[in-house]
């Protein structure tokens, strides 16, 4: 058992991550998710986890068939991942959603939470369980707690490496539900194998082991799940022709067909039409910036090009070259799988160059210089689509321009409903492009305001008339009648009106070390969709440095003002430590993989390995402190020293990455790489080895192990919770990176004081006792 047991604790591990990933994508694709989607699945995850961990898994002391127990969790677990998988495909009918329609805060946060909810809190009993199992077989107390969170850390590196690389491209999530449940059921019965005394409870979980191998081994070689998988998708997609369904490393693509009008969904979400596009959208697009330049040559299309974009740029007769970056090579496979007279045309032509890399790298690493700049993405709805809207962006873009060269990139826009939030927005977007170049031109639209940024005066200067010049000489025709069509867009009263339509905006910038274009993309949406949370958004956009410091502030003059009292709190501020270096391990993670998408250009093909470097640094910490706890008699000045530790890599770590950011170009790529991923694996390691530590220093208060690993564990997943949420829809969009890491700083230090003063009076009360 010794052996084995273990080997439960990492496929424990393994399972809940990869049980993560899976409803995470699954639900992102009825969600359309954005940062405020996926925190809010990530935090009620954690949230349940927690409440399973501490209440559920608190039985594991009283039990009497403490392992047998732990292997009903797991076939349980096991089960309820299928049936989620099953109620997330359904979703959409029951909630009366139709295809591509967005949802709002409060259905994701209610529905997300009862489907993950089974799931999250079996797993979260499961780690209390494996704590008083191992401690049963090892004989330690809070060691044996450390060993648990050491293995547990371990499976989860596994689970994300083989999530990323092997389930997700291979499999689809039906397959992969089933494979993980057999790895399981085998696990359980691996258990039970080494006893010779097998009661009644045992043989009843025998013997669900047993039914579970054989029906899942049918399940899989029986292809039941893949017809599963099938007609699921057939439900989820009602009254849709489904040609093609597949998931990428980078999202999941689903392809419809009516009448030979194909239109490809990304993650759920509408990208591209074909052979018939929106057709003014396009000609809009491609047609007005081209136009304004007198001879464009060179051309580079960052993302959605196929469909119709390179089609109108291909009609301007003096196009020499196009480069065509598109990051998923998925999507341009399946484009040529299911080809049409547009596309076939698009990709053929000798003259275009498709990349499969992402636009940002591209244009730090390319030496051309580009008439035309063309973004194809057309709002920052999260931190990966936000790096084109940056200031650091626009400037990347204007050295790759000719002088008279032009950035095109589309926003969301209105010609009737105007909020707040969306004047925000554009005038984010805005003020960054005056940042960077000396003219910016703004044709408002209804659905996308078209903008264009150079440092020639032509863009300001183009009128009908020339326009008119330049259509006949390059003999263009169009859909739609486009000399009215671009006197009307060109006409000096919409420019006016736009004028006036950014007046009440904001005056801030968009940065990659401060998103606040996101922020305010997450807040427009939200205030059509949820209209009743428009006041609490409005909230969080006037939170700035000096509300945190108060905040910290008055929290210690309460804690001063109760240190007047006799009792005493250690337990308590045991778990807030822990709750504390919770929260800071999540902020640590998403900042990280945050100044990575800004330092290196993409994420995408590195998140696992970011993740898997932080989840390394926490076992490895883990580790540690489990060893030296055996060593040394003072475990609460260790802790404390961590608590120091924490705090100082708080305020530490934007100057560090500031630095990484503006040397990029003499450090070099790999350079970056490798420190980024040092940095993330020890800020896991400060986080990690206080769990066992905070353990050892509860148990000398109360003795039960399984309410204290529980508890403790509760407190972790309680404080991740909260910087997940609140770190990637609020802290790092409106503070920035180093607003954000002062803040966790500031947060770290209440929790230093507290513990301080509190092992101060616990060492003052020993020693009267001793006198």
């Amino acid at each position: 058992m010794k052996i084995l047991f273990p080997i439960a604790v990492v496929v424990m591990g393994f399972s809940g991550l990869v049980a993560q990933i899976l409803l995470l994508r699954e639900l992102l694709i009825v969600f359309s998710g954005n940062e405020l989607s996926i925190g809010i699945i990530l935090a009620n995850a954690l949230i349940l986890e927690a409440f399973g961990s501490f209440y559920l898994g608190k039985r594991a002391e009283t039990s009497k068939h403490k392992l047998e127990s732990f292997m009903l969790l797991t076939i349980l677990f096991c089960v309820s991942l299928v049936i989620a998988i099953l109620l997330i495909r359904i979703l959409r009918n029951m909630m009366g959603i139709s295809i591509g329609e967005s949802i709002g805060f409060i259905p994701i946060l209610y529905s997300s939470f009862l489907i993950l909810m089974p799931v999250s809190i079996l797993h979260g009993a499961l780690f209390t369980y494996c704590c008083r199992i191992y401690s049963m077989f090892s004989g330690g107390g809070a060691s044996s707690v450390g060993k648990v969170y050491v293995y547990e850390t371990l499976g989860a590196i596994f689970g994300g490496v083989v999530c990323a690389y092997l389930l997700i491209p291979y499999f689809d999530s039906f397959q992969a539900a089933s494979w993980l449940a057999l790895l399981n059921l085998i696990i359980c019965l691996a258990l039970l194998m080494p006893s010779r005394e097998i009661g009644r409870y045992r043989q009843l979980v025998l013997a669900i082991s047993i039914i579970g191998i054989v029906c899942t081994g049918y399940f899989i070689l029986g292809s039941q799940a893949a017809k599963l998988h099938d007609q699921s998708i057939s439900w989820q997609w009602k009254n849709q022709d489904i040609v093609h369904y597949q998931n990428s490393q980078y999202g999941n693509i689903c392809i419809t067909e009516n009448q030979g009008q194909y239109i490809f969904f990304v993650d759920g979400v509408p990208n591209l039409i074909t052979p018939v596009p929106d057709i003014p959208l396009v000609e809009e697009f491609v047609h007005i910036p081209l136009l304004a330049q007198s001879q464009p040559m060179t051309i580079l299309i960052l993302s959605g090009g196929a469909g119709g974009v390179i089609n109108e740029i291909l009609k301007h007769p003096s196009i020499e070259s196009i480069t065509y970056a598109e990051l998923d090579p998925l999507i341009l496979d399946l484009i040529k799988t299911f080809p049409t007279p547009l596309t076939e045309t698009e990709l053929n032509d000798r003259r275009v160059k498709v990349k499969h890399v992402d636009g940002r790298l591209l244009l730090r690493t390319s030496a051309n210089k580009y008439d035309a700049v063309f973004v194809g993405i057309q709002e920052p709805s999260n931190l990966q689509t936000n790096r084109f809207f940056t200031k650091e962006f626009f400037s990347l873009a204007k050295k790759q321009l000719h002088q008279d060269g032009i950035l095109v990139i589309g926003l969301t826009g209105s010609l009737d409903y105007l909020n707040e939030e969306l004047v925000h927005l554009n005038s984010c977007v805005f003020n960054t492009l005056k940042r960077v170049f000396s003219h910016v031109r703004v044709v408002p639209g209804d659905g996308t305001n078209l903008y264009l940024a150079s440092d020639a005066e032509e863009i300001v200067r183009i009128d009908r008339e020339r326009i008119g010049e330049r259509l006949i000489q390059r003999n263009l025709a169009a859909e739609r009648g486009i000399p009215w069509h671009i006197e009307k867009k060109l006409h000096p009263g919409w420019q006016s009106w736009f004028s006036r339509f950014l007046e009440g905006g904001t005056e801030e910038i968009n940065t990659d070390f401060r998103p606040l274009a996101m922020f305010y993309s997450i807040s427009h949406w939200n205030a059509l969709l949820a209209p009743s949370l428009r006041g609490i958004f409005r909230q969080f956009e006037r939170i700035d440095l000096r509300t945190i410091t108060l905040f910290a502030g008055i929290s210690l003059l309460i804690y001063c003002l109760l240190l007047t009292q006799k009792r005493r709190y250690v337990p308590q501020a045991i778990s807030y430590s822990i709750i504390t270096t919770g929260f800071a391990g999540m902020i640590f993670d998403l900042t990280i993989i945050f100044a990575f998408q800004a330092v290196y250009g993409y994420v995408f093909s590195w998140i696992g390995i970011l993740v898997a470097s932080f989840m390394a640094g926490a076992a490895c910490g883990a580790l540690v402190a489990t060893m030296a706890m055996a060593r040394i008699k003072n475990c609460l000045k260790l802790f404390v020293l961590t608590e120091v530790a924490v705090t100082c890599f708080s305020f530490g770590l934007p100057v560090v990455l500031f630095a990484l950011h503006n040397g990029l170009d003499a450090s070099g790529f790999v350079f970056i790489r490798m420190l980024i991923l040092l940095i993330s694996f020890v800020s896991g390691l400060l986080t990690g080895c206080q769990f066992p530590l905070a353990n050892e220093l509860y148990l000398k208060s109360n003795d039960n192990l399984s309410r204290t690993a529980g508890l403790l564990y509760a407190s972790d997943l309680v404080g991740g919770w909260f910087g997940g949420i609140l770190g990637a829809v609020l802290l790092l969009p409106v503070l920035g990176l180093t607003g954000t890491c002062i803040s966790v700083g500031l947060l770290k230090i209440t929790s230093l004081v507290v513990i301080v003063t509190q092992s101060n009076r616990r060492l003052l009360r020993a020693s009267e006792s001793r006198g």
